[in-house]
Parts: C-alpha cells; sequence; structure tokens
C-alpha cells in the first residue's frame, strides 16, 4: 500500500475544501476503498474521512417518499421498518449481499460506488482498461465466468457488483449531489456509466463531488416489489443474477412494471424491453418468459459465461412468479 495523508473532516464544506489536495479520496466505511488501496489498484495521496458528517438519518419527505444519508449504514437500511414496509426489494437486495459485519460498515454512497470485482482490475499484474485505460482488457481472453454479458465493449466486460443499486433502479431513485459547482440530483438510471471506450469512468461524478442523500419516490399504493438473487453459495457472495421487480398488480394485470437486473450487466440493469412485454398484460408463466427473452436479447456472452443468458432469463422468471403470488 502506497503511504497517504489522512484528514477527518466535520461537515461538507470541508469535505470538499480537503478534496482540492491532490489525489484525495473520501472514505467511509472503507468496504471497497482499503480493500482496493492494499492491492496497489487505488493509491490516494490522501484519505478524506467523512463518517462525522450529517449525513446519517432517514427521513420521511413532503411527499410520501424517504431521504437515505449517504452516510446510512447498511444493516441499518435494510431493518428500518418504513423501508421493510414500502420498499422491500430494497431490504431483501442489502441483506442478500456481503456479511453482517461488512453491512455494519458500509454506507448507502459507498454502495453506489463500490468496484467491481473482476479479477483482472484486481490484480496489477494483468492489463487492465479500468485501472490504465488502453491497457487492454485481459478478462476478454481470460477466465470471463462472473463478468458481464449486457452493456459490455470491447474496452471491457467487468460486472457492476452492487445488489443495492439493482433494487433502487428499480424503485427509480434519484441520486443528490454536492461539489465545487453546486448542487445538482441525477436519476439513478443516469448516475452510473456504460464503458464505452472509457471504462475507467465509472459514473458521472466530477473532481471533488460528494453524494450526500438518495431519495427514493412514494409508491402507490397496492405496489409490490421483489429481489431474487442467485449466487454460488448462499452468503457472503456476488450475483450472477438477480433480479428487482417493482409493480402494481390490478386483477391479474400488471401495472407500472420496474424491472432491473444484477449480475449481468457493466451498470446496474434497467430492462424497459421486460417492462414493455409485461405491461399491462396478464401476470402468467407464458409472459413471464416472453419478458425475460426480452431482457436478455442483447446479450453478448463469451466462453466462460453463456450460462448466465439462461441463468439471469429463470431468475427474472421466478422473481415475476414471485411478485405475483405475493399476499
Amino acid at each position: 500500500m502506497q503511504s497517504f495523508q489522512y484528514k477527518k473532516v466535520d461537515d461538507i464544506a470541508s469535505a470538499l475544501g480537503a478534496s482540492e489536495i491532490g489525489n484525495a479520496k473520501f472514505v467511509a466505511g472503507g468496504t471497497t476503498l482499503i480493500d482496493l488501496m492494499k492491492l496497489n489498484v487505488e493509491r490516494p495521496t490522501t484519505l478524506i474521512d467523512i463518517n462525522s458528517l450529517a449525513l446519517d438519518r432517514i427521513e420521511k419527505t413532503s411527499d410520501g417518499g424517504l431521504k437515505i444519508g449517504a452516510m446510512v449504514r447498511n444493516s441499518d437500511l435494510a431493518h428500518d421498518l418504513d423501508i421493510q414496509r414500502q420498499y422491500p426489494v430494497l431490504s431483501q437486495a442489502l441483506l442478500s449481499g456481503a456479511s453482517p459485519q461488512l453491512r455494519n460498515m458500509a454506507t448507502t454512497g459507498g454502495n453506489l460506488l463500490q468496484r467491481t470485482r473482476c479479477y483482472y482490475f484486481r490484480d496489477t499484474a494483468y492489463p487492465c482498461n479500468k485501472r490504465k485505460p488502453g491497457s487492454g482488457c485481459a478478462a476478454m481472453d481470460g477466465y470471463n465466468r462472473i463478468h458481464a454479458i449486457l452493456g459490455t465493449s470491447e474496452h471491457c466486460i467487468a460486472t457492476h457488483p452492487s445488489d443495492m443499486a439493482v433494487a433502487m433502479v428499480a424503485l427509480e431513485a434519484a441520486v443528490h449531489i454536492t461539489g465545487p459547482k453546486g448542487e445538482r440530483i441525477v436519476p439513478i438510471g443516469e448516475f452510473h456509466l456504460l464503458p464505452g471506450s472509457t471504462p475507467n469512468r465509472e459514473n458521472v461524478l466530477g473532481p471533488g463531488e460528494l453524494v450526500t442523500h438518495v431519495a427514493l419516490p412514494a409508491l402507490q399504493a397496492g405496489t409490490r416489489s421483489c429481489y431474487l438473487k442467485r449466487r454460488d453459495r448462499a452468503s457472503y457472495e456476488f450475483a450472477l443474477a438477480s433480479a428487482a421487480i417493482v409493480a402494481q398488480l390490478q386483477g391479474s394485470r400488471f401495472r407500472r412494471i420496474r424491472v432491473a437486473l444484477g449480475g449481468v450487466g457493466t451498470k446496474p440493469w434497467r430492462s424497459p424491453e421486460a417492462e414493455q412485454v409485461l405491461e399491462g398484460q396478464e401476470a402468467n408463466e407464458r409472459n413471464f418468459r416472453a419478458a425475460a427473452e426480452a431482457a436478455l436479447h442483447g446479450a453478448k456472452p463469451l466462453h466462460d459465461n453463456a450460462f448466465k443468458v439462461e441463468l439471469a432469463k429463470r431468475t427474472l422468471t421466478r422473481a415475476l412468479k414471485v411478485l405475483s403470488q405475493a399476499a
């Protein structure tokens, strides 16, 4: 690990000011950043400790939604009664990720910004366009079982690892950001970027910008949601495929359905194709499968991850069945 300076701040203004010092990084739970520093993947010259910022609350908003501070720990968010009652998909996604110890440390903002678990990204002996643009992608011809099949490019096939972000995409959350140029709000579907020719740029944050909170919109009465995750083992494992569904059922027909997939995309993957197939249609096996086929139509598997195409289809089909049968 490279040596670095450490600075603790108590307010947002101090955090933004400190971020102008060289190659600075904000640190909260550190469950991703510190690991990557130990591997020499991340090499900040300054760490800015933001754990004292007053961004650790979950608050109701005037429109019936929720405001989630960037410093809210994953465990607190998953077990919050309002989250469990109104947004069970989010609680389920959080509880399916990491271990209890890591959830006690990891934060909402940090979860949004966590980086891929691609073997080649985390091993500096291999070329990686995320680490060093233009060096190549070792995963293309390497062992790519865990890698993405949607949203890939010739420069990168790394999978986005977050469970929480997949649920938030289905919930159409909004990410609130502050920085040297002021405050802005970004729909979560636009927050993460496709790799394209610049896989080193993973989200829309600019230099010195900080996520302050995430806003969840109010859901209409009768909205159901669920999260289903498929992985190699039952706990402390990243998704091979996952599905987050948020929808209303009027009688047996879907209304205002939102579908997002995890474990298969280079970013948390919203599927308007699946939504279009299901909107206004009967909740039955035939339509579930048709939606799954539409969601994976553009998949580009490689030699080791081709199994993900069918796995993702079955995961989405099962999630739709679970949601439709929920009381």
